[in-house]
C-alpha cells in the first residue's frame, strides 16, 4: 500500500476557509481530483467526510475520530487514530495500490510523517484561510511530476528513498 495525500493549497499553503476552498472554483482541478480518488479507499477526518456525505470520494472512507464509533454509511468504517487508520487501510488496499488522505488540515499533519507520496494542486496566489496544509522538508521529497493547468501547477511529490 502506498499512502498518498491528495489537495489543492495556495502560494501559502491556505486550503480551506469556513468549510470551503479559498479561492474560485477550478473545475479542471476538482476533475482530476474526483478521477484520481475514485476507484480507491481514501482516508479522511470526521469532519471532511461530513461536508462530502452527499457525494462521497473514493470506493471505501476511513473515517478518522475519537468521538464516534460507527458511520450510517455501508462503505465507510471508522478509526480511533493513525495507527487504526493505516491498519484498516492496509487490509482495504492490495499490494502496492495507493490509499488516498484527504484532509482536513489536522489529519494532513497527523498523516504526513507516513506519507509515501503527495499529489498537490498548487493554486497560483494566496488567499486567507483558516485551514493550512502542513508544511513539509523540501529535503525529504521530490517533484516525480508536474503539469500545468490554468490557475494550478498539479505536483506529485514522492518522498526521497534516504530521508526515511
Amino acid at each position: 500500500m502506498q499512502l498518498v495525500s491528495v489537495a489543492a493549497l495556495a502560494e501559502n499553503r491556505a486550503i480551506g476557509r469556513d468549510g470551503e476552498v479559498p479561492w474560485p472554483h477550478i473545475e479542471a482541478d476538482v476533475r482530476q481530483y474526483r478521477e484520481r480518488v475514485a476507484g480507491s479507499p481514501v482516508i479522511l477526518g470526521r469532519r471532511t467526510f461530513d461536508s462530502m456525505r452527499d457525494d462521497l470520494p473514493g470506493s471505501r472512507q476511513i473515517v478518522v475520530s475519537r468521538s464516534v464509533n460507527s458511520v450510517d454509511v455501508p462503505t465507510a468504517v471508522v478509526a480511533d487514530g493513525v495507527d487504526a487508520a493505516i491498519e484498516r487501510a492496509a487490509e482495504i488496499a492490495g499490494g502496492d495500490d495507493p490509499v488516498y488522505v484527504l484532509g482536513g488540515g489536522a489529519i494532513y499533519e497527523l498523516f504526513q510523517p507516513h506519507l509515501d507520496r503527495m499529489v498537490l494542486s498548487h493554486v497560483a496566489e494566496s488567499y486567507e484561510g483558516d485551514t493550512f496544509y502542513p508544511a513539509w522538508d523540501p529535503d525529504e521529497w521530490t517533484v516525480a511530476a508536474e503539469s500545468a493547468f490554468d490557475r494550478f501547477t498539479l505536483r506529485e511529490w514522492a518522498r526521497r528513498d534516504d530521508s526515511a
